[in-house]
């Protein structure tokens, strides 16, 4: 049976390659089983720093996959300036400010899914966005985000050419 045939399963983000992506366009990957079994859910690689730009967007495209999402978990020192709440697709989602790490964000949908994934700093390179981003989605994955941004070079800037 198809995923569309089930009404009550969300939908599962295709498993594809980062493309090549236009303004306002979210650059996120999930796990694509139902199993859910590695630590990681998936990855988030934002633009800036600007939580106000940037989260509206990946709520949005969270939510046309996954279902409404009702707090998202971040910590506050990774950003420039973090909300309480913000606005997205006419639906007030609510901000937790965690000491968390400056590698993960915490998405709670519903009253207790909880989806963990991978924050990419904005100044990555675009390789080893793309290499993090892959790991982190494997399902078998049993490494920390923190790791793997240091094993794929992602916590460091780019060296400019």
């Amino acid at each position: 049976m198809a995923d569309s045939d089930t009404p009550d399963l969300p939908r599962l983000l295709p498993d594809a390659v980062h493309r090549s992506v236009k303004p306002g366009t979210v650059l996120l990957r999930l796990e694509t089983t139902h199993s859910r079994e590695g630590i990681l859910d998936g990855a988030w690689w934002p633009r800036s720093r600007d939580i106000g730009v940037e989260l509206p967007s990946l709520i949005s495209a969270l939510t046309e996959h996954l279902g409404p999402v009702t707090h998202v978990g971040l910590d506050g020192s990774a950003w420039d300036g973090l909300p309480t709440r913000v606005m997205a697709d006419g639906r007030v989602v609510h901000i937790d400010s965690f000491p968390v790490g400056d590698d993960t964000v915490l998405i709670t949908r519903g009253d207790r899914d909880h989806f963990s994934l991978m924050l990419i700093p904005p100044d990555t390179s675009p390789d080893a966005a793309r290499a993090a981003m892959a790991r982190a989605v494997r399902a078998d994955n049993v490494t920390e985000a923190t790791q793997i941004l240091i094993d794929t070079g992602s916590d460091t800037p780019p060296t400019p050419t």
